[in-house]
């Protein structure tokens, strides 16, 4: 970069820092620190250990993007002091190390704008994603199981635990269904966005001929809300089934009938767990996922109700998926919605999926 433009991108960063003090509103997450780190003094504290730990999750993080906000302006503000000497006095290697630097800048600054799109209610939640084929048969159940492959190596790459809740098997291959809990901080929002119709083509291992084949899996993700949801279940709207358990995650359980099947008549909603080893476990998980899933119904109902009277239609069929992943005739996975795309596809398949999440939280924050 010329001197110049090294000069107006260090003056947008300033900007930019402005602003996103302003957003930050740092000393009121100063005070919710305090109050925070007081309540955590408490003798009682750690006697109900889910909210302690939801709370020291908060308190963690608060002061992580405040530290991080404050090492970054200081990191600006010596930059800033480097460029003017940089300017008089030119020197190859200091140089080198301002560059070194100003790219360090870049990437720590990117993080953290996205750890600020993710504000919203329930984006520090643990989540719930599922993943059902779509018609095809094999082909479709495949594709299901290459992307839950995905998101397990996404989770692993973050260090976020994933729990199957509910497994089953496909009929040659890969899976019909699956259903798993995915645990860490901002866990669900980073994977909001993976909400949809994922498609893809390629040449067909199940094809003798070798033809192409296009093929489509749904994926739903929902905040993990467990019992502070007010959302009101009727024992009567309710059928409970029970089921040996099957498939990965159910093998240790195979020999009594601990899978747990609930089914919400008046919606349809339907929720199985099979990753406990007691029926009365499960049932416990099971409940809770549909009690996700039911708030889940509401915003989403609310949503539509606010789109119709917007006059927005938005479409609700295989046509409408978010992404495109093709392997043939070229490689690419293409995100419909931000436009941006990977050639890569060993990569992205791989688990390396970040860069789609930074572009759609920058989109739908727009």
């Amino acid at each position: 970069m010329e001197v110049f433009e090294i000069k107006q991108e260090l003056e947008k960063y300033n900007n930019r820092f402005r602003q996103m003090e302003d957003v930050l509103a740092l000393p009121k997450k100063q005070e919710q620190i305090a109050e925070l780190e007081k309540a955590t003094m408490a003798e009682d504290f750690w006697q109900d250990n889910k909210t302690a730990q939801k709370t020291m999750s908060k308190l963690n993080e608060l002061k992580k993007t405040t530290e991080d906000f404050q090492a970054l302006k200081n990191q600006l503000s010596q930059l800033t002091a480097d460029f003017t000497e940089l300017k008089d006095v030119f020197d190859q290697d200091m140089e080198e190390l301002f560059m070194l630097e100003y790219r360090q800048l870049q990437t720590s600054f990117a993080e953290l704008e996205i750890r600020m799109l993710l504000s919203g209610p329930y984006d520090h939640y643990d989540c719930i994603l599922e993943i059902h084929p779509g018609a095809g048969g094999t082909e479709s159940q495949d594709w299901a199981e290459m992307l839950y492959r995905m998101y397990s190596r996404f989770a692993a790459r973050r260090g976020y635990k994933l729990t199957i809740l509910d497994y089953q098997d496909g009929d040659t291959a890969g899976i019909k269904s699956v259903s798993c809990l995915i645990s860490g901080n901002l866990a669900y929002g980073y994977l909001k966005g993976e909400k949809g119709v994922h498609r893809l083509v390629r040449i067909s291992p199940f094809d003798s001929s070798g033809r192409r084949h296009t093929s489509f899996a749904g994926v739903e993700v929902f905040p993990q809300l467990e019992d502070e949801v007010g959302v009101e279940i009727k024992t009567e709207d309710l059928v409970i089934d029970t089921r040996r358990a099957s498939g990965a995650g159910g093998q240790h359980v195979n020999t009594t009938d601990s899978a747990v099947k609930i089914i919400h008549v008046p919606t349809g909603i339907t929720v199985s767990c099979q990753s406990e080893r007691s029926q009365l476990s499960n049932k416990e998980q099971a409940m809770n996922i549909l009690k996700s899933r039911l708030q889940q119904h509401l915003l989403e109902e609310q949503q539509a109700k606010i789109d119709n009277i917007k006059g927005e239609q938005k479409a609700n069929e295989w046509g409408s998926q978010i992404r495109n992943y093709v392997f043939c005739p070229y490689t690419q996975v293409k995100d419909v919605r931000t436009g941006y795309e990977e050639s890569n596809v060993d990569k992205v398949m791989d688990g390396e999926i970040d860069e789609f999440i930074y572009r759609y939280l920058h989109w739908q924050g727009k």
